[in-house]
């Protein structure tokens, strides 16, 4: 693949903008079909237009359901479809509008939060007033979150639909929190570009045809792949008001220069994937309300819009970027990426000035994070292997949480840092000698990426681990193989002060479930150590440890979330499992292992699908 930087520009014309309309109304009775709040946001909308257009890019136009009912409106998506090439597309967003509000007399409008039967009749009603005004159906749609009943049912009775806007990238309890816990949109553990959906779970990327959902899904923004992370997300996209939310701007200048960086950094992600590179921008007219939004006057709105098109249009006419409607880009997809190619991101800090780095690996059997700044552990684990048949909304055991379930999380489940008492989740190794004990977690370092047929790689710089009498160097590389479900971590000491010392390795996994930073029931996880003999715990938070001598496989079985994942070591060593306690809900799997200078050892973490 030619070395290729992707924009999908997507704006929608809401009617009833989801913040304007809080801010212009503000003090009086809701209006929902306020006649000054429609001209605004009509007004704001061709103003985006005009801005994409000027700068020669492309837009995908997201038809909201209030704005089939606006003339004016569908006359604008037609003009500027047949004069620009835009293409007209389908939202289910913006549902709220007084027809809507008649008709299912509700105050949602989260799609993926209705109940299945209404999901249902929502799709068709809005999809055939699409259809009635404009003569053909979409090809494609979107929303914050689809969920898979949601996009299955799409794509069954609309096939023309080819490609969908179906998740925000870690919005879950850290944006939560954020907005006053009052946001109820749960969604952590997808992908952050764009996927085949698996027909059993949105965020779950297909593995093969079979699992294939129809359509080629896309994030809703491109987010900072490390501020976002470690804080709330939607203070950190290429979405130049989200970079006003976050304050991030010079406020005498009125310039940004974070947001070029992260549009960068997503060119940069060429490197790492073949050549093909991806941002979107997906716009409502609520964020350059008149009044002004993110204590920021419509003055800076507007010029943050202005320079956030100029900036990818220049970019487009130098070569370096190839804009494309939402459809074009799914054939493109199509036509450039396997079911298991994987998404590779190494990415560093670009906002606060650190030397952080991050690694982030996302295929159709797991997506992981890798911190350098914790020694090359692992942080983020999701168990895609299980594909993970979630439903979601009324009448479901998930009426708003979407999130796909981890085993590590360091933010929600304390990582290496944590309490006096109790541990957290994190995948690392412990190094001992003569009775003291250093965490791999302690030592920073910075990580190369390279490619070797099917593998993708880490190699970490060496780190230095000092003990009384003896200094070791070490290096961790990372490996993912792909379509393998498994990340071999290999350590290699490359010196000791002692060449006839040896020292203790200890290879672990700290884990446990979840969504969200609140303990789940572990009752009933099976952990099992296997070698010359079986030894098995099933989870009772009773604090036990079994051990085998030369065991070949550590592994839990956790039939909540249907996945089994396990360790295996590349030679002898002693595997052991332990369960934790009320306090500390959480499970260890781990390989010890002596070790002399110049030795090697491997170990596989592979997740699958529970029996």
């Amino acid at each position: 693949m030619e070395q290729t930087f992707i924009l999908n520009l997507i704006h929608r014309p809401e009617m009833v903008p989801e913040y304007a309309a809080t801010v212009t109304g503000q003090g009086r009775e809701e209006d929902i079909a306020n006649k000054k709040l429609l001209t605004e946001s009509l007004d704001i909308f061709k103003t985006q237009q005009r801005l994409a257009h000027e700068n020669g890019l492309k837009v995908t136009i997201q038809m909201t359901y209030a704005a089939l009912f606006n003339e004016e409106a569908v006359a604008l998506a037609r003009h500027d479809h047949a004069v620009y090439g835009d293409e007209i597309a389908l939202s289910l967003l913006g549902l709220p509008c007084e027809q809507f509000r008649r008709k299912y007399k509700t105050k949602d409008f989260c799609i993926w939060m209705f109940s299945l039967e209404d999901k249902k009749r929502i799709v068709d009603d809005v999809f055939g007033k699409f259809h009635e005004i404009f003569g053909f159906w979409p090809v494609s749609t979107g929303s914050y979150y689809m969920d898979a009943d949601l996009t299955n049912y799409i794509k069954a009775a609309y096939p023309s639909v080819q490609c969908a806007v179906a998740t925000c990238w870690e919005e879950g309890p850290k944006a939560y929190h954020t907005c006053n816990n009052s946001w109820y949109t749960l969604f952590d553990g997808g992908p952050w570009a764009p996927w085949i959906p698996s027909r059993q779970n949105t965020h779950a990327p297909a593995a093969n045809a079979g699992e294939d959902s129809g359509i080629v899904a896309i994030p809703h923004l491109s987010r900072d792949l490390l501020a976002c992370y470690d804080g709330n997300g939607s203070n950190f996209g290429t979405h130049p008001q989200n970079v006003l939310r976050g304050m991030i701007y010079d406020a005498e200048t009125w310039e940004y220069p974070y947001l070029y960086n992260l549009i960068d950094q997503y060119r940069d992600l060429a490197k790492y994937n073949d050549g093909y590179a991806y941002n979107m921008m997906f716009v409502g007219p609520g964020w350059m309300n008149k009044m002004g939004r993110w204590e920021a006057p419509y003055e800076l709105l507007l010029k943050s819009y202005s320079d956030g098109c100029r900036y990818y249009g220049d970019l487009k006419k130098q070569g370096k970027l190839v804009d494309m409607t939402m459809s074009e880009f799914a054939a493109f997809y199509r036509a450039n990426k396997t079911y298991t190619q994987p998404e590779c991101a190494l990415w560093r800090d670009i906002l606060y000035g650190s030397d952080k780095q991050v690694f982030w690996y996302c295929d159709p059997y797991l997506r992981a994070c890798v911190n350098m700044d914790q020694g090359g552990a692992i942080v983020d684990l999701r168990p895609y292997a299980a594909k993970l048949s979630w439903p979601v909304g009324i009448g479901t055991k998930h009426v708003q949480d979407a999130s796909y379930p981890f085993l590590i999380q360091e933010k929600y489940r304390a990582g290496y840092f944590t309490h006096y008492a109790g541990e957290g989740t994190v995948r690392s190794a412990k190094l001992r000698y003569h009775g003291e004990e250093a965490d791999l977690c302690l030592c920073r370092t910075k990580a190369h990426f390279s490619r070797e047929g099917r593998r993708r790689i880490l190699t970490l710089d060496p780190v230095e681990i000092v003990f009384s009498g003896l200094t070791v160097k070490l290096q961790t590389r990372v490996l993912f193989e792909e379509g393998s479900g498994a990340i071999e971590l290999e350590r290699r000491i490359l010196s000791m002060s002692d060449p006839a010392a040896q020292v203790e390795l200890d290879e672990y996994m700290v884990a446990c479930y979840g969504t969200t930073e609140y303990p789940e029931d572990m009752t009933g996880i099976l952990l099992a150590c296997e070698g010359g003999r079986r030894e098995e715990i099933t989870y009772e938070y009773r604090c036990r440890e079994k051990s085998v001598p030369d065991a070949w496989q550590v592994s839990a079985v956790i039939p909540a979330i249907e996945t089994k994942v396990s360790m295996t070591p590349s030679g002898d060593a002693e595997g052991y499992v332990r369960e934790g306690y009320a306090f500390s809900p959480m499970f260890t799997l781990g390989f010890k292992k002596m070790m002399k200078e110049k030795e090697a050892f491997s170990t596989w973490l592979k997740l699958e699908k529970a029996d």
